[in-house]
């Protein structure tokens, strides 16, 4: 259960997977760095954008338990995928897998498609800030 307030817009379409606003609990901010699904060796790992996202969600939640906070304390997450549409046709997958790693915490998230990422073999890479 997070302590940060979700504000939801009344004259805004209803937030499915997102929030409209969160207004942070008071405590530290921390700023994760863009994880991708790079596995402890630095290989990208995963061949669809549901394994990629499995794998950067685990990092994301590992950088944040490195920095004492917990999925709750997120307070915005940024998604940049190398192509939107296979983001959006794997969303019955990616919501499982949201789950798995962030329960039903929804912070402010927002999707960007690039050209690229660093690594070549990303699809995805998720950056978030969290306040603990």
């Amino acid at each position: 259960m997070s302590r940060h307030r979700v504000v939801t817009a009344p004259e805004l379409a209803p937030p499915v997977g997102f929030a409209h606003a969160v207004v942070a609990a008071p405590g530290s901010a921390v700023y994760l760095g863009g994880q991708t699904a790079q596995d402890a060796s630095g290989a990208i790992v995963g061949t669809t954008m549901a394994e990629q996202f499995d794998v950067a969600a685990g990092n994301v939640v590992a950088a944040l338990a490195a920095a004492g906070g917990e999925p709750g304390d997120l307070v915005s997450v940024q998604i940049y995928v190398t192509d939107v549409a296979a983001y959006k046709a794997a969303l019955d997958e990616l919501g499982p897998l949201w789950r798995k790693h962030f329960g039903r915490h929804y912070p402010a998230v927002a999707l960007f498609g690039v050209v690229e990422l660093f690594d070549r073999e990303a699809m995805i890479e998720l950056v978030g800030v969290a306040v603990v």
